[in-house]
């Protein structure tokens, strides 16, 4: 069995647990609120993120016709990218977090407030460095015409990923 197909595979499996949890969830499977008392734990938002990350690697490597040797190095440079930004992003909402509670707590200590921005200043250049290196790695498995196309198939998954979110916070919003 060729990787393309083992990862096609892997996909199919995916989708399928993400289609029995979500049945699960379901009393009877048939959709509605749960009676009270009675709730199952959810999806995490964690297996969320390797769902979609499992995603994502298997529509890289068809959009981008990635070749089965390309593949074994692309996989680990693609997930330390998708590890780094995913880093970034919470270090970030950390630091953010610190500044709203110092804010939001009188007195203001404006130095302490100096140094954590300058803090969050810091460490978005630390991290815009280690997501470029990442990026680099990527592109080194990458031919001209793959790079490109990298940098779309980013911006879709982005907005699949923005879309999701939106239609699921829409389903879970209760009827008025």
């Amino acid at each position: 069995m060729t990787m393309q197909l083992r990862f096609l595979a892997l996909g199919g499996a995916l989708a399928l647990s993400a289609a029995a949890m979500s049945a699960q969830q379901r009393p009877n499977g048939r959709g509605g609120v749960p009676p009270a008392g009675t709730e199952e734990p959810g999806v995490s938002p964690a297996e969320i993120q390797r769902m979609f990350d499992g995603y994502a690697l298997m529509q890289a490597q068809q959009f981008l016709n990635i070749t089965d040797d390309q593949f074994a190095r692309f996989l680990p440079r693609y997930k330390t990218l998708q590890d780094v930004r995913r880093q970034s992003l919470n270090q970030h909402a950390r630091a953010v977090n610190e500044l709203r509670r110092l804010v939001n707590t009188p007195p203001i200590d404006e130095g302490q407030l100096r140094d954590r921005l300058k803090a969050l200043t810091d460490l978005d250049a630390t991290n815009d460095t280690e997501v470029k290196k990442a990026v680099v790695a990527v592109d080194q498995v990458l031919d001209v015409q793959q790079q490109a196309k990298f940098r779309v198939f980013e911006e879709n998954m982005e907005r699949r990923k923005l879309d999701l979110v939106t239609r699921a916070r829409q389903a879970n919003r209760p009827k008025q």
